[in-house]
Parts: C-alpha cells; sequence; structure tokens
C-alpha cells in the first residue's frame, strides 16, 4: 500500500476569477489550485504560503480551512489528503521564477474551470471551489487538533470528505 500524501491547496480568489496553476503531473499538462507537500516541522499555514509563492510568484495570506479531501487516484489507488485553505490575494510577482512543474499561472472563472474538467489534476480541483462558493468554512481547531499532521495522518484522514 502507498504512503498517503499530505497536501495543502489555496482556494485564492481575486476580481471575480480564481488563482490556477497549468502544471505538468503524470506526464501531461493539467491545472490545480496552488499547493503542494508539507514538510517536516512545517505548520500547514506555512506550507501553503510557501507552495503558493513557489508555484505562482503570488503573496497571500491564510484564511479559515474550508475542508479536508481524501482523493484516491484509480489507477495506482495513492491517496492524497488535500487540507484546502482560503487564501487572500496580496500581490504578484512578475518576475518570480516558478517551480519546475509549472507551466503558467492562470486567473479563471469557476465556469472557466469547469470548461477544463478533463484536465484537471484531480476532482478536489472544482469540488473545493464549489465548497468555497458554498461557504463551506471548518475551524481551525479542526487541523490545530490534529498537529503535528505526519504523525495523525490516521486521525485526519478519519476528518477528510472522499472525493
Amino acid at each position: 500500500m502507498h504512503p498517503t500524501d499530505l497536501t495543502v491547496s489555496a482556494v485564492v480568489y481575486h476580481d471575480g476569477r480564481y488563482l490556477i496553476v497549468r502544471e505538468t503531473a503524470g506526464g501531461r499538462a493539467v491545472l490545480s489550485q496552488p499547493g503542494g507537500h508539507i514538510e517536516t516541522g512545517e505548520s500547514p499555514e506555512d506550507a501553503l504560503l510557501r507552495e503558493v509563492l513557489e508555484e505562482t510568484g503570488c503573496t497571500v495570506s491564510c484564511g479559515e480551512p474550508i475542508g479536508v479531501y481524501l482523493w484516491i487516484h484509480p489507477q495506482t489507488r495513492q491517496q492524497f489528503l488535500r487540507l484546502m485553505y482560503v487564501a487572500e490575494y496580496q500581490s504578484c510577482d512578475e518576475s518570480h521564477s516558478l517551480d519546475d512543474s509549472i507551466i503558467s499561472r492562470l486567473w479563471l472563472t469557476r465556469e472557466e474551470v469547469e470548461a477544463h474538467e478533463t484536465t484537471l489534476r484531480n476532482p478536489t480541483v472544482l469540488r473545493c471551489i464549489q465548497d468555497f462558493e458554498a461557504g463551506r468554512r471548518e475551524s481551525d481547531a479542526l487541523i490545530s487538533g490534529m498537529l503535528p499532521l505526519q504523525e495523525n495522518v490516521d486521525q485526519v484522514l478519519a476528518r477528510a470528505d472522499l472525493v
């Protein structure tokens, strides 16, 4: 059995559009929210700020958690546990060098994201936007009560929404 990948991502909504990255994953170009793996000893909030900057060149502030999502890759059965936060846009540095796997930074409406549904990295991308728009927010206690996350993956899995 594969270990569970513990990741963090951000829903960044600004001027009617969502911050999306076009990246290479599994040999193809896909769309996703900015985010990535939480490093050992790193808080989810710090990981979120770092990943958004590395992948987009944008600075954000971390807001409330939207939720915890579990997606299981249908072919490999790899589990991806995603902590999703609201993040408030502050600025973007157009000259910032992006992570190697990132092709570009995009600002898309929900309708434009839906139109690219077949090229989304996984179904949690659209689900998290829908939950954000529906006003779903979780208490900070949801995640802080499970820290350190790397040592409490089973507890985090028990709280996750299966996508």
